[in-house]
């Protein structure tokens, strides 16, 4: 279904189009995703940590290394963090070069949680009745372009 029949509207033009059908797509598909980390007692944010720390293993990470890298950037990575602890998904602990600093590592919980839930939803699996593997390409590309 078209952008034009799902939310029923007119636009100004393509570009208006494509700017109301990002956002229109954003929230669809973050709304597939929240309903998967809700099976986990996760949020978006939470799992998006989950993911920066696994990439990181079995280095720790820094609350800005996270900051920096994290999709929303208006996220308060310490709050989140801190949930993640209270869950037993991540540790933290101070960093022996610099008391200041705090290392954070995911957990052998966390990275079991990540390793079940990469089984159950495949990033693949949302796109493969619609998108062959190179439009996905030229869709990641296009959406590359226009960021600038």
């Amino acid at each position: 279904m078209t952008i034009d029949e799902e939310i029923q509207s007119k636009f100004e033009d393509n570009i208006h189009r494509a700017v109301v059908n990002l956002h229109y797509t954003a929230g669809w598909l973050g709304n597939i995703q929240r309903e998967l980390f809700e099976k986990y007692n996760l949020t978006t944010q939470q799992f998006n940590i989950l993911r920066i720390l696994r990439g990181q293993y079995p280095n720790p990470a820094t609350i800005n290394l996270l900051k920096e890298r994290m999709v929303d950037k208006m996220s308060d990575a310490s709050r989140i963090v801190d949930r993640l602890v209270q869950k037993e998904l991540v540790s933290r602990c101070t960093n022996s070069k610099d008391r200041r600093a705090v290392d954070i590592r995911i957990s052998n919980k966390g990275l079991e949680v990540l390793e079940v839930m990469d089984r159950e939803a495949k990033p693949s699996d949302l796109f493969k009745n619609n998108l062959t593997e190179e439009e996905a390409g030229q869709l990641s590309a296009l959406l590359d372009k226009f960021r600038g």
